[in-house]
């Protein structure tokens, strides 16, 4: 049975994960790229560690060139987890991605690779349309299958797009447009679990990764990478906060759901704004202003955090990196 958040959504749609991974299906595997214009909202604003994108021109083109690069590209959706907005809903929406890298594109000269790689993206939905997102592709997956390394292949990148001046710059805040939707999540239980235990590592808590996580958790992470238990935890976010220590954290969205046939998940949009003047995660402290924009999903079993899934951009980060110190 719809609900009220499905209010002036088309009635072909009968629930919200249904509408999410239906237009996603239709514009990416069906090739209905014209129904951008339908789905997406006028004066939508998109924001990725990459860039920020307002209006659909843009995204409708970048749509053709990533489908020419990547004919096979498919999106299949993991999960996604929603709580209800004003007029619509908020949809945090988890892929996977496959894809062989066939022509020559934003990515360089083809390479012929198999690829797989996970996208999270929160949007902002009402009336049967997209109209604020923030979205986060493991670029560091991607690369890394193409066979580059990460930092030589991003200071190509900024090359090829015209030098440190004419390049596309990273998302941070002060280049950020304001879209329509203002909410911070819900009050869920999960949802708060998981943003009080990414607050805690941020402080310096480690010793709650031994507390609040399985000791045989998966954790799905930037890179495609996939550890397990509490060294696996450890091993990403004290290398990550580690590089940035006097960086500003802040829970940006938390959201969570008790569905049936589910255990209890939840979806969380955070931030680190600072410099990065620690040893950690991207090397030797270079002072370079950074901001860092991370989802992270979780699932939660009888003995704590039992799956985890996070992005974030590691080309945005090195990028930002090598353009703050001339490094290009």
């Amino acid at each position: 049975m719809r609900g009220p958040e499905l209010n002036g959504f088309d009635p072909k749609w009968h629930d919200v994960p249904h509408y999410i991974n239906g237009i996603t299906h239709e514009i990416w595997e069906e090739r209905k790229i014209g129904t951008l214009k339908q789905y997406y909202g006028e004066g939508l604003v998109v924001r990725s560690p990459a860039s920020v994108v307002k209006g659909n021109d843009g995204i409708i083109a970048a749509t053709m060139e990533t489908l020419a690069e990547f004919p096979d590209r498919q999106l299949l959706g993991e999960d996604v987890i929603w709580c209800p907005a004003p007029h619509g809903f908020l949809s945090s929406h988890r892929l996977i991605c496959t894809a062989t890298h066939s022509a020559a594109g934003a990515y360089g000269a083809p390479t012929a690779r198999a690829l797989s790689y996970r996208i999270l993206a929160d949007c902002y939905c009402r009336d049967n349309a997209v109209h604020d997102e923030w979205l986060v592709r493991d670029q560091a997956a991607i690369v890394h299958q193409m066979g580059f390394d990460l930092v030589d292949w991003t200071r190509r990148q900024i090359a090829r797009e015209g030098g440190p001046e004419a390049c596309v710059k990273p998302f941070t805040p002060a280049r950020d447009m304001r879209g329509p939707y203002a909410g911070r999540g819900d009050e869920s239980e999960p949802g708060q679990a998981l943003a009080g235990l990414l607050q805690q590592l941020m402080a310096g808590a480690f010793d709650a990764v031994r507390r609040d996580y399985d000791r045989a958790a998966t954790l799905h992470l930037p890179g495609h990478v996939e550890v397990h238990g509490w060294d696996g935890a450890d091993r990403f976010w004290l290398p990550l906060r580690a590089a940035f220590p006097s960086a500003n954290f802040t829970i940006e969205h938390a959201i969570g759901r008790h569905d049936q046939d589910i255990p209890p998940r939840a979806a969380v949009r955070w931030s680190l704004d600072g410099k990065h003047d620690g040893w950690g995660r991207y090397g030797r402290p270079t002072g370079a202003q950074v901001h860092v924009m991370g989802i992270t999903h979780a699932e939660f079993g009888p003995r704590g955090l039992r799956r985890e899934w996070t992005l974030i951009d590691d080309t945005a980060i090195w990028r930002q990196i090598l353009l703050e110190t001339g490094a290009v």
